[in-house]
């Protein structure tokens, strides 16, 4: 992919993501964003108390094995493609999971190190609220010390964005499904602010991903995975 037609995108999406952590980030008490944040959060903190079923489904969502599916969510849809290919087109796929594994490392720890931002999650930041684990014996992430930015939304995001890059609008669109169901029951349960996704995650991703996969960074990554890779005897495309 040629950086030279792709610049003005590239430098849009960066715009876009600098200023929507700027207006988090410079407005004093984070402006309308803090409204929205502790709207949330109390809306859903206290429907844990008036509905059983609710608590429930919050706790099992925040469980460490609904991570696991969030896991398989993504192997599922991966798998989908991988059936239909070729040898060549089987280990293609799986040089780009790799590729976006090492995406999702690099700037996640960018992410972690370069934003400006430490803080509680909303559950350690009021007085008086509702905690999961103080109202069911089951265990569930219900609290973090630094919960800025997600790193458990900004990696769904990331992998919203390689299948979009390398599987198509149809993928890109499941994807994002996977994203909402599995990184928004942090927010529900006060683990994570929701700024800590609308904002922290995508600001990320806004500044980091275009890097990525509109330039030939990640087709080149591919390629060099292919050549050093045992059992490249396949030879395959990094454009389909």
């Amino acid at each position: 992919m040629d950086i030279k037609t792709q610049w003005p995108r590239i430098l849009i999406l960066n715009i876009a993501g600098v200023a929507l952590f700027l207006s988090w980030y410079l407005p004093a008490g984070h402006g309308f964003w803090s409204a929205l944040d502790a709207g949330m959060f109390h809306f859903f903190n206290q429907k844990l108390v008036e509905s059983r079923a609710f608590l429930w489904l919050v706790a099992l969502t925040n469980n460490r094995a609904f991570d696991g599916c969030s896991l398989l969510a993504m192997g599922a849809l991966m798998l989908s493609f991988w059936r239909k290919e070729s040898a060549a087109g089987r280990r293609r796929i799986l040089i780009i999971g790799l590729v976006m594994l090492l995406a999702a490392v690099v700037l996640n720890q960018l992410g972690q190190a370069l934003l400006p931002v430490k803080r509680a999650s909303p559950t350690l930041t009021f007085e008086h609220v509702h905690r999961v684990k103080d109202l069911l014996s089951l265990p569930t992430k219900d609290a973090s010390k630094d919960s800025f930015p997600g790193d458990h939304g900004m990696m769904l995001l990331i992998f919203s964005a390689f299948m979009l890059r390398y599987f198509g609008k149809g993928a890109g669109v499941v994807a994002l499904i996977i994203f909402v169901v599995f990184a928004f029951p942090r927010v529900i349960i006060g683990a994570h602010w929701f700024t800590d996704i609308a904002v922290g995650s995508f600001t990320v991703a806004l500044i980091g991903l275009p890097w990525w996969l509109m330039t030939s960074l990640s087709d080149r990554l591919i390629s060099l995975f292919d050549n050093y890779l045992p059992g490249n005897s396949y030879k395959i495309e990094t454009e389909k």
